[in-house]
């Protein structure tokens, strides 16, 4: 399981660094995957996850940055630490400095909680 969960992560973090995140969630997410913000808000199951991500990758006006510093995985989680830099379409800038946190079921992700790095 080891070699492969490091192929899985490895093959998902290239796809958000070319700026597929919605391609990748909905390639590795499990139907049954839950969500937790830093914020501790949790999103449960893949349609509302997805939506979730479809409003914030549709409100991004321009993608700055999106660079993955590190990457490891163990047993059955995978830590990626990111670098994302958006400007968004009200305006505003988003700099996120975060760590995700993915645990892998059969393939796909059943729990992604991310921090703040």
């Amino acid at each position: 399981m080891q070699k492969n969960l490091r192929e899985l992560s490895n093959t998902m973090n290239e796809m958000v660094t070319n700026g597929q995140l919605v391609d990748a969630a909905e390639k590795y997410y499990a139907p049954n995957i839950r969500t937790v913000e830093f914020d501790g808000r949790v999103t449960e199951g893949k349609q509302a996850a997805m939506k979730k991500l479809n409003d914030f990758v549709g409100s991004i006006q321009k993608v700055k940055e999106i660079s993955l510093l590190r990457s490891v995985s163990d047993d059955n989680a995978s830590f990626s630490e990111y670098v994302l830099n958006f400007e968004m379409k009200d305006g505003s800038d988003i700099y996120l400095h975060e760590i995700v946190r993915s645990l892998w079921e059969n393939g796909q992700i059943v729990e992604e909680r991310y921090f703040k790095g």
